[in-house]
Parts: C-alpha cells; structure tokens; sequence
C-alpha cells in the first residue's frame, strides 16, 4: 500500500523523494527500504513507457514507497496511462496557466471533478476485483496533483494557478526555470532564488504545499528552512554515479599512497 502523502501535505508534514529513470523495480526496492517516501517515475527525460512504468510502480507497493509519475507533456492520455496502471499522482511539467493547471485536475479526476477515462479492467481497480463506486470515489480523494512551475511565465501566472481547485502542491524545477530566466544552469543566481522564493511564499499564503528539486544537503536546508514540504533529492541516475565515482577515486587514491604489505584487505 502507498504512503498517503497527500494527508502528509495537509498535515505539513516533509516528504523527501527522487525522480527515478531506471526501469528496474529492484532498484525501486532498494529506494523503498533506505526509508524514501515516494519517488517521481520520470517519463518526461527518463526512457521509460507505460510498461516499464506499471513495474516500478508495484515495486513501489511492495515497500509501502508512493509512486507518482511525472507525465512527458498535459495531454489526457498521460495522465491515463499512469493513473490506471495504479501510480498514487501526477507530476504536470512546464504549467504556464490557469488553463494548464485546470486541464491537469481535469484530467486527473473522475466526474463530477474532471472527466478521466473510466475503466474498471486496469491495475488501478484491481482488474475490477474493487468496487466500481469505491474505485471512482477513492480516486478522487486520493489522487495526488502535482503542478510544476519552471517558467518565468508560471511564476507570473502563480496566483491564478493557485485558484484552481484540486492543486495538492506547487512544484519548481530550478534549472529550467533559471533557462527560462536567461540564466541558463544558475539555479543559484539570486534572480532564481528569489523568483522561487516569492513562488513559495504565494503558496504559502494559498494554502498549498510548495515543492522544489534540490541535489545537495545545503540545498535541501535552505528549502525546508522556507517552509518547503514537497522534496525531491536527486535522481536515481546521477546518485548512482556520484556514489560510485566517489568509490573509485578513494580507491585508486588508496591504491596508489598505501604499501602493499600495509593494505587492509576488502570487506
């Protein structure tokens, strides 16, 4: 069973996770058991398709991990494929508008709130073993609904986004949104920062739980010092390198400064 992360939101509770782009559930295991209370599967730059998908979101239900999937782009059937095969939300890239933000609702919930395709055969209800009315009911209650800004024009439009009801977090990537502001990769520049900064203090002020991509522990401080409830901390892919490229350089700096007859053997 997935983590309910939206109660956790409401509560103003932190959740920490990673955008994912491997398609191995092992791996997913593994992000689960370190204590991760969701991942992001990362269909926008990641390989990854709706078969791969439904994998690693079972790997998540194995280890009580949320799976949500950030789309490729706000078109329904995006949104379909990764609700049915059983994902708890949506992550919207590249959200400009109040008309974007309310196609993402829209196409993330059943009637009377939106007008997702209903199919009861799918993962999601259980191949129509859940009632079907438990099933329309719950999933609108529990679908989660992740809006990302990472534009100048999405931060300019933030107020009329945040009205749309059924947003469960604003999220900002601050690399694109640096691109976006001339500033290409300066996800540091105070001009970034501070552009973030108001994004997450309009959130505050509306009620709703503010998100952000941070790659480093100084990064993660500084966010939840702001209040930042909704954080992703890295990707899969550049942990895995960092780690391993870590390993390698201490080992060849220890293989070329350590007598041989002075070694410690490997554990």
């Amino acid at each position: 069973m997935q983590q309910d992360i939206k109660t956790k939101l409401k509560q103003g509770q932190i959740v920490i996770g990673s955008f994912f782009r491997l398609p191995s559930p092992d791996l997913v295991e593994i992000f689960g058991e370190a204590g991760f209370d969701f991942i992001i599967i990362d269909q926008e730059h990641g390989p990854l398709t709706p078969e791969t998908t439904s994998d690693l979101v079972r790997a998540c239900d194995l280890v009580g991990m949320a799976a949500l999937v950030r789309i490729p782009d706000n078109q329904p059937w995006f949104f379909q494929h990764a609700l049915d095969v059983g994902a708890l939300g949506v992550q919207v890239p590249q959200t400009r508008t109040a008309e974007d933000a309310k196609r993402a609702v829209r196409y993330s919930k059943f009637s009377p709130l939106g007008n997702r395709g209903v199919c009861r055969n799918v993962r999601a209800a259980r191949y129509s073993a859940r009632d079907r009315f438990d099933y329309l009911e719950g999933s609108n209650r529990d679908t989660v609904v992740v809006i990302q800004i990472e534009s100048k024009e999405g931060a300019d439009n933030l107020d009329e986004i945040l009205s749309v009801p059924g947003i469960d977090a604003i999220f900002l990537g601050p690399y694109d949104l640096s691109q976006s502001l001339g500033l290409p990769g300066q996800v540091n520049h105070p001009l970034v920062r501070s552009t973030m900064e108001q994004v997450i203090h309009a959130c505050h002020r509306a009620g709703v739980a503010s998100g952000v991509y941070a790659d480093t522990e100084e990064a993660v401080r500084h966010w939840v010092a702001m209040g930042v409830q909704y954080i992703a901390v890295g990707v899969d892919t550049a942990m895995i390198y960092n780690l391993t490229s870590k390993m390698v350089k201490e080992l060849r700096y220890a293989s070329q400064n350590t007598p041989v007859d002075k070694a410690e053997p490997f554990k």
